[in-house]
């Protein structure tokens, strides 16, 4: 098969998407589907994984759900070979499971999301491309990491989250230099905020989930346009995606006039949207 580039349709492509089963990951899995692209589908709940399975499937796709823990690299390394004795190959690997907070640094009562979120957020790529990435060369592949607006610029009350999706950039931007030569390519997409469930399990200050998003969500982008997005954005093998004109706007002001962009920053999380 040749590597996806350009307009060329996805038929065929074997894909591995973690944080599968809802949001962004969910809405993404059914664009595929149909695409009639090859779908393993990661996530933690098997119940909401399996309704993926079904609903793929009944676009008429091939899939196969891998529950999967990505803080654990010897379940991301489970995750590729099942894909491998399932498809032989492996074309695009999106690395999109994670989690976020909601509060500000001083009021946190523990440091332990920190570390918690490093490794849902970040870590997890690194365990997943690691044992992606001879499959990738081989199939002259792809690599999606779906980082946020916050990977490019500070946002308050998220802290931690922030720090996560800036990591993400300082990896895969020196990989990509590690890559030169390969055929493998990576694709940073970088969402504002998106209509999903990640934001009702926000961590609070206490260290529980909210259990309501705080967001207006009738202000934000919706799942299933940001999935087409990162459609887009792998038919055309991008190095950057940003799917929002606030987040195009920012990525450049921020190196102009830096402080405007802390004031809209603040000012987003204010305003909730």
């Amino acid at each position: 098969m040749a590597p996806i580039s350009g307009k060329k349709n996805l038929q065929g492509k074997v894909f591995a998407v973690t944080g599968a089963s809802e949001g962004i990951g969910r809405a993404l899995c059914l664009q595929l589907a149909r695409e009639k692209t090859r779908l393993v589908l990661a996530a933690r709940n098997q119940e909401r994984l399996q309704s993926l399975h079904d609903d793929v499937v009944s676009l008429g796709s091939e899939a196969l759900a891998v529950p999967t823990d990505v803080t654990r690299e010897k379940d991301c390394e489970a995750l590729i070979q099942k894909t491998i004795e399932r498809f032989g190959r492996l074309d695009v690997l999106v690395n999109n499971a994670g989690g976020t907070m909601w509060a500000p640094f001083e009021e946190l009562q523990s440091l332990d999301l920190f570390e918690n979120l490093m490794r849902q957020n970040y870590l997890s790529c690194v365990y997943c491309t690691y044992h992606a990435l001879p499959h990738l060369k081989a199939s002259r592949g792809l690599i999606v990491a779906v980082s946020s607006l916050a990977g490019l610029t500070g946002v308050p009350c998220r802290t931690a989250y922030a720090a996560t999706k800036h990591a993400l950039f300082g990896f895969f931007d020196s990989l990509r230099i590690e890559l030169i030569g390969t055929g493998v390519d990576i694709t940073l997409i970088t969402p504002d905020f998106v209509k999903t469930e990640i934001h009702r399990r926000a961590i609070g200050h206490d260290g529980t989930p909210l259990g309501k998003s705080p967001m207006q969500e009738d202000k934000i982008m919706t799942a299933e346009v940001c999935a087409a997005h990162i459609v887009k954005a792998i038919r055309a093998r991008k190095r950057l995606s940003i799917p929002s004109r606030r987040g195009k706007l920012i990525r450049w002001a921020r190196l102009l006039i830096p402080g405007w962009v802390d004031r809209k920053a603040a000012q987003a999380i204010r305003e909730r949207k």
